[in-house]
């Protein structure tokens, strides 16, 4: 059965449903006439990102951190660095993406369809590299918590959206909703935060070794796919306001998704619910830094739209 913690989950509700609002199933129809940085986004999501995340944590924590933990925590921390690796980012991007002056527009496309294929292709791949790297997860809870934390806010979000361009708003009306629920969003996350913490309060004034340990391959995995997708665009020859978000969508998680799946796989006071949480600790400096990185290369990319891609109006 499924570790479901109804304050925990309410939070993560509030974090993960306004997320879901901003999936427009319109603009995933235009994809076909930009496809580059759509499907660079999709390989690094997709087919780089999980496995190479997956390979980090089985190196350090069977490998170079092995002495240090126990196996089965070990287990665990990899399996919440796996359930990170299968999640990639789809609210906090369009802050990375306004920093770093990318296509809203694209970005929005990116994103929605990310969010699209994760309800296919999560439980899937979530239970192959968990199986590959030996931390055995029932398969039924696997699936709940997609249901619960991913097909739900997103039929959830479709319906709001609908439900406000039936009533005549629009985009307009989509972005003012949105407006007023994004601090009650942040607030669930920091709240969530502070309860994870709680709960490992005591284990962690022990011990805080496992912090700095689990941050190890993560800043090494979040680096690693930046450099491969910020490659990646420089070869289809993107413009930057397209190139930026991409690169930034397949370095950051959708941690809100990895912690509520990790606390319904392994429980609250769980290695792998730490190891999310290292995950929302580590992001943010890291994408900062990113960004930096992102608008002092801005000239390393065409002004004018090549690969595939075309302008955005």
């Amino acid at each position: 059965m499924a570790h479901v913690n109804l304050p925990v989950a309410v939070l993560i509700w509030a974090m993960i449903w306004p997320m879901m609002v901003q999936v427009d199933f319109a603009a995933v129809r235009e994809a076909g006439r930009r496809p580059a940085g759509l499907v660079l986004t999709l390989v690094v999501n997709w087919l780089v990102k999980p496995f190479t995340m997956a390979a980090l944590g089985w190196l350090f924590f069977r490998g170079v951190f092995a002495d240090l933990v126990d196996p089965r925590t070990a287990g665990e921390y990899i399996a919440g660095m796996i359930l990170l690796g299968v999640a990639p980012c789809t609210a906090m991007v369009f802050v990375w993406s306004h920093l770093a002056r990318g296509d809203p527009g694209y970005t929005l496309v990116q994103v929605s369809v990310n969010d699209l294929i994760m309800v296919v292709a999560f439980a899937p791949i979530a239970a192959f590299l968990l199986g590959v790297v030996e931390v055995e997860v029932p398969w039924q809870t696997l699936v709940l918590s997609v249901v619960l934390y991913v097909v739900l806010p997103l039929a959830a979000g479709v319906a709001t959206r609908r439900r406000l361009a039936s009533r005549g708003g629009g985009p307009a009306a989509v972005a003012a909703l949105l407006s007023r629920v994004r601090p009650w969003s942040a607030a669930s996350l920091v709240a969530t935060v502070f309860l994870l913490f709680g709960f490992q309060g005591d284990r962690i004034l022990a011990d805080p070794l496992p912090l700095v340990l689990i941050a190890v391959p993560l800043l090494i995995q979040a680096y690693g796919i930046f450099a491969i997708a910020f490659a990646g665009a420089l070869a289809l020859g993107l413009p930057h306001r397209v190139a930026a978000p991409a690169c930034l969508i397949g370095t950051s998680n959708f941690f809100e998704l990895a912690v509520a799946v990790a606390i319904s796989l392994f429980g609250v006071d769980s290695g792998a619910a730490l190891a999310t949480v290292v995950g929302v600790l580590v992001e943010v400096p890291v994408m900062l830094s990113l960004v930096a990185v992102s608008n002092r290369t801005r000239d390393w990319f065409p002004d004018r739209p090549a690969g595939g891609d075309r302008a955005a109006p």
